[in-house]
């Protein structure tokens, strides 16, 4: 009985022993799941880097800082995230790891930072590169992602076209490099090559945007992760011809591993115009007009009643009332709505991000007229399980619906008569005046409208065919429409002029713009003792296709048929294009990198271009960069301040093809005109398959240095860009039949400049800290040399050892106080002041710009500001009228005038245009050297305070509400509404405050 009682024990024993190994040996050889929390000792890290070391496997921590992962229990954690020092932590069969990270005010060698067909770090990095991300993008209320970089990148001058929703941007990127052809640098989007370029006409929208319609409207800057800026040869060369200009690469946001997040932005903004003109009142407007009139001898016609439709804001107007134009026309409030919903998260080898913005955005004009834009985009991460395969999926789609007025109000506000008639009659119709005035919201019935589709999707997929090999290949397509249309009823004309619909018309604008592209590469990367070198290799097929069709139908039966072209009585073929542009291209890359301290970036291209004749299709261009990590040495080891330094340089080409398609071959088009019933064609192409392909030479030396473990970085650069072959439109004879010839010359345009990127961290204490940014670019930009300049045509533009960016203007001498009228220098004493004699020289180029950037934040609370500065000379209010005594409202410093013989005065005698030479001589005033003042200006562009609320109980969901300001405040001693946008033609940027609240759960 004892005997079997310890026989039966042991059995239990050894069958829970058996138990235990049969559990417990599979869990020591599979992986654990590994959890915990990333703290900097008070506050969780969100979006802390959590990676198995030695792999490509890796999580990122939620809003809560907590993570998890599966790992082996012999694996060890690294732990990373920007501004605070990396930790390794060895797993040792633990399945909870809480990790505290130390500050540590950057890591340049842990950021990855886009170039284009490959990526570096700040540490190892040759070329010069500026980069913005998805942290200062989204603290600005913006529509356009070029808004996003003003200010903040050295080398990149950018400026807003028109304060108009849906207008353009213009770019330079260290200056304008060619004589003919657009400054716009090269614009990639998820590696795929996107045209920035507008596509609508002039004959449609010239009047209220100047037919600017920005394509990259159509990229949701909320969906963008970051924006980097290649500028030098080393960073520009691998891109070839396309790189003369610079490269604008934007990456959008993709899907991490871990929990699904879903991220609400929503927010409302208030827009007005940053200020009004100082215009006069009616007293002083009517009386520079009576004295006008007087001074130029038709007095007596003031006083006979049979002369009042001549001079009505004098003789049946109001002589009391006073309306303020501005306040009425340009001074309402836009009102922009914006929603944005994501929704985000993945496992360990496939993660996604899909996303919605939803936009509308109204006007300070009257009426309803509104811009929407409605983005949805999706991105899909997917690694194989063994690692070696890998495919990046993005696309998004845009749809834009633009309705405006035909034409700005601005000019109106800034010029109807101050005593000018009321908009409204007694019955709430438009008030005509008797036919004396042309009403201003008759504007509102002539609509312009544009309906904008984008598609563009990209796909990139990579196999590691060895453990240091790999082949890659991207693919892209581009899908751009554009429709619009501007109407012109007769209901908007003077109904005493007795039209009716058969004057009515309609203009349509029809655009398209498609490409795709396929890059294969292959990719190399090897480490020895104490070299790491990276190979690649690779080429490029793209094609684009452009077509655009313009018509203008007039007179239908009536108005309600308007929109029907086939209702008209005539249609007109304004306009009837296709281009096609093929392009390829060999790429290659050797990187090489000993000890971490000395770095040789080789690149080369090979282009091909449809733009140029036969022999001259292909073009060689390539650079080198090096740099020297001199903190690395035994010498500075020890130093407690000298963080980082390096020296680097770069030296290459860069090429452009950048002149349009078929330029080279003898072309015709139509004219749209029948000669016997037979359609007639006409010459518009001289063939010249000679001409070839412009080069821009590149040079840069850039000093870094980090100090007191990289709480100071500064980064420095001094370059010279030399552009020569300049592809010239040289103007022929009329007898030739040809309005140009394209053609190379030996002419050489240089861009030199010096640029400083600068920013600092100060950790008061853990709940303090405050972060400043600054940046700086000094330019300068020169025509080196062009032969028989002085023979040529552009002998009135150009100067040589001059900027491309002059203007030339009368030299002003004052005002006669004999005569009363503007003088202006006779350069040529031939004893009369004509076109010969405007040999001022003025630069409107920025002598240096730059911004100044603060971020304050204490625990959950967080405030920023961001100032813009340039230093320039722009036009003042003499650019827009210099007469006193018209038919229009100006400037109040119109009163300043000349009223009898010995008046000392800045202005001229007032005149309505018919006292000899006091109507010439006042546009020579407006483009003279006195319409010239001192543009510089201070823009409090951006400020940002948010609060994020506290969580009060475990949960998933974070809630920050925040305040934001755009374009708050500017410091100019300019007498326009603003420095930038001068004309009184055309809306200037507006301000705007933005309240909006963002949910994450």
């Amino acid at each position: 009985m004892t005997k079997n009682h310890k026989s039966v024990r042991w059995r239990r024993i050894f069958g829970c022993n058996l138990l235990f190994l049969m559990f417990t040996l599979p869990l020591t050889a599979q992986d654990l799941l590994v959890s915990g929390k990333v703290t900097d000792g008070q506050l969780p890290i969100s979006g802390a880097n959590v990676l198995i070391k030695n792999t490509k496997k890796g999580v990122v921590s939620n809003f809560d800082g907590r993570y998890s992962i599966t790992a082996k229990a012999t694996d060890t954690l690294q732990i990373s995230y920007l501004g605070y020092t990396t930790v390794t932590i060895p797993i040792q069969n633990r399945t909870t790891i809480n990790v505290t990270l130390q500050e540590d005010a950057t890591a340049l060698g842990e950021v990855q930072i886009n170039a284009g067909y490959y990526t570096t770090t700040d540490r190892e990095k040759t070329g010069s590169i500026s980069r913005i991300t998805a942290k200062e993008i989204e603290t600005q209320p913006i529509n356009n992602p070029l808004a996003a970089m003003q200010g903040h990148l050295s080398g990149v001058n950018i400026v807003q076209s028109t304060g108009v929703p849906g207008g353009g941007y213009s770019i330079e990127i260290r200056g304008k490099n060619f004589i003919n052809g657009s400054t716009n640098p090269l614009f990639i989007v998820n590696g795929v090559p996107y045209g920035s370029q507008s596509l609508e006409a002039p004959d449609v929208s010239a009047g209220i945007n100047g037919s600017l319609v920005s394509p990259l409207n159509a990229i949701d800057p909320n969906s963008i992760e970051s924006i980097e800026v290649l500028k030098d040869a080393d960073a520009t060369a691998i891109y070839g011809s396309r790189g003369a200009n610079g490269v604008v690469l934007i990456t959008t946001k993709k899907g991490k591993q871990g929990k699904t997040i879903v991220n609400t932005n929503m927010s409302t903004s208030l827009g007005q115009v940053t200020g009004f003109r100082k215009l006069m009142n009616t007293q002083q407007y009517l009386e520079i007009r009576k004295e006008a009139i007087i001074n130029d001898g038709f007095g007596a016609f003031l006083e006979n009643p049979n002369f009042d439709f001549i001079w009505p804001d004098l003789k049946s107007w109001s002589q009391t009332r006073y309306t303020d134009w501005q306040k009425n026309l340009i001074g309402g409030t836009a009102i922009r709505n914006n929603f944005r919903l994501s929704v985000s998260g993945g496992k360990e080898n496939t993660q996604f991000l899909t996303g919605a913005t939803h936009l509308k955005e109204t006007t300070v004009f009257p009426g309803d007229s509104n811009y929407k834009k409605t983005s949805i985009n999706n991105a899909i991460n997917h690694q194989s399980a063994n690692q070696r395969f890998t495919l990046v999926s993005t696309a998004s789609f845009t749809f834009e619906d633009n309705q405006l007025p035909s034409a700005d109000f601005t000019v109106l506000a800034n010029t109807l008569e101050p005593n000018a008639p009321k908009l409204f009659d007694n019955n709430g119709n438009l008030n005509w005046e008797n036919g004396t005035w042309a009403n201003p919201l008759a504007r509102l019935k002539r609509q312009y409208n544009a309906l904008i589709n984008t598609l563009m999707a990209n796909m990139t997929v990579s196999y590691s065919l060895m453990d240091n090999l790999e082949f890659k290949s991207n693919f892209g397509f581009n899908n751009y429409d554009l429709e619009s249309y501007i109407i012109f009823p007769s209901s908007a004309l003077n109904p005493n002029d007795g039209v009716d619909s058969s004057f009515s018309s309609l203009t349509t604008n029809k655009g398209q713009r498609k490409s795709w592209i396929i890059e294969p590469q292959l990719n190399w990367e090897q480490q020895w003792k104490n070299i790491r070198a990276n190979i690649l290799i690779g080429s490029t097929f793209q094609k684009e296709t452009s077509t655009q069709s313009v018509q203008r139908a007039r007179g239908f039966p009536n108005n309600q048929l308007i929109l029907n072209p086939s209702a008209a009585s005539s249609l007109e073929a304004l306009q009837n294009s296709y281009s096609e542009y093929k392009y390829m291209a060999y790429f290659g890359r050797i990187n090489l990198n000993y000890q971490s301290k000395y770095f040789i970036n080789l690149t080369g291209r090979r282009d091909g271009s449809s733009r140029f004749g036969p022999n001259k299709q292909f073009g060689n261009f390539g650079a080198v960069g090096a740099a020297w990590c001199f903190s690395k040495e035994a010498l500075f080891n020890e130093n407690t301040w000298l963080s980082f330094g390096k020296i680097r340089g770069s030296y290459g080409t860069t090429g452009s093809d950048n002149i349009g398609d078929y330029r080279f071959l003898g072309t015709y088009s139509t004219t749209g005109f029948d000669y016997n019933g037979t359609s007639v064609l006409e010459p518009t192409g001289v063939f010249n398959p000679n001409f070839r392909w412009e080069t821009n030479k590149k040079i840069e030396l850039g000093f870094e240095f980090g100090l007191f473990k990289d709480r100071i970085l500064i980064n420095t650069s001094w370059y010279r860009n030399r552009s020569s072959n300049q592809l010239i439109g040289v103007p022929l004879a009329a007898t030739t039949g040809f309005n140009s010839l394209v053609s190379n010359f030996e002419a050489t345009v240089e861009n030199t400049g010096f640029e400083m990127e600068f920013s600092a961290v100060k950790i008061i204490n853990k709940n303090l800290q405050w972060t400043t940014t600054f940046n700086f670019t000094q330019a300068k930009n020169k025509l080196l040399k062009f032969p028989d300049l002085k023979s040529s045509t552009f002998s009135n533009k150009y100067i040589i050892g001059q900027p491309l960016t002059i203007v030339h203007l009368y030299h002003a001498l004052g005002v006669n106080p004999d005569t009363g009228l503007y003088q202006f220098e006779d350069y040529n004493d031939d004893g009369n002041i004509s076109a010969e004699d405007r040999q001022w020289i003025v630069d409107f180029a920025p002598k240096f710009y730059g911004g100044l950037g603060n971020i304050f934040s204490y625990k959950n609370l967080s405030m920023e500001f961001f100032f813009q500065f340039k230093k320039q000379k722009a036009y003042n209010s003499l650019a827009s009228g210099a007469s006193a005594g018209l038919r229009e409202n100006g400037s109040v410093n119109l009163i300043n005038r000349w009223q009898q013989t010995g008046d000392m005065a800045p202005i001229q005698r007032a005149t309505f245009g018919r006292y000899p030479g006091a109507g010439l001589g006042g546009q020579n005033q407006s483009m003279s050297n006195a319409a010239v003042s001192d543009g510089s200006f201070i823009r409090l562009r951006n400020v940002l305070l948010s609060y994020k609320v506290p969580k009060h109980m475990p949960s998933d969901l974070d809630f920050t509400v925040y305040v934001q300001g755009q374009n708050i405040l500017t410091i100019t001693g300019l007498d326009v509404a603003d420095p930038e946008q001068t004309s009184n033609a055309i809306l200037p940027p507006l301000r705007q405050l933005t309240l909006g609240v963002q949910l994450s759960f």
